[in-house]
């Protein structure tokens, strides 16, 4: 398995989690988190190029979620603040290598549950 995540749970609304995103076997380029919901499409959340730093954000999670980099680790996190009901969902961690326009990396998943 090229990536695992971990680090989701249950928690209340306003309150944070870490997700983690390991690479057991290369480091890739760029990693994206998507997400989703029961019945919904799943959906773009952030990414990362690995070198450099730039990220990206979805409107719906811009100001609230940050993603960064642990290069000792070959991990990247998705750091979740001021959470909501509607950001439950499965959240999963992809990547992509150097020239490639597809994320062919992705990893199990990991459930976000959010109360009101």
């Amino acid at each position: 398995v090229p990536l695992v995540e971990s680090g989701g749970g249950l928690v209340q609304a306003g309150g944070s989690l870490r997700l983690s995103c390991t690479a057991s076997e290369r480091t890739f380029s760029d990693y994206v988190w998507f997400r989703q919901a029961p019945g919904k499409e799943r959906e773009f959340v952030a990414s990362i190029i690995w070198s450099g730093g730039s990220t990206s954000y979805a409107d719906s999670v811009e100001g609230r979620f940050t993603i960064s980099t642990d290069n000792a680790k070959n991990t990247v996190y998705l750091q979740m603040n001021s959470l909501k009901p509607e950001d439950t969902a499965l959240y999963y961690c992809g990547a992509r290598g150097n020239g490639t326009s597809v994320y062919g990396y992705w990893g199990q998943g990991t459930q976000v549950t959010v109360s009101s």
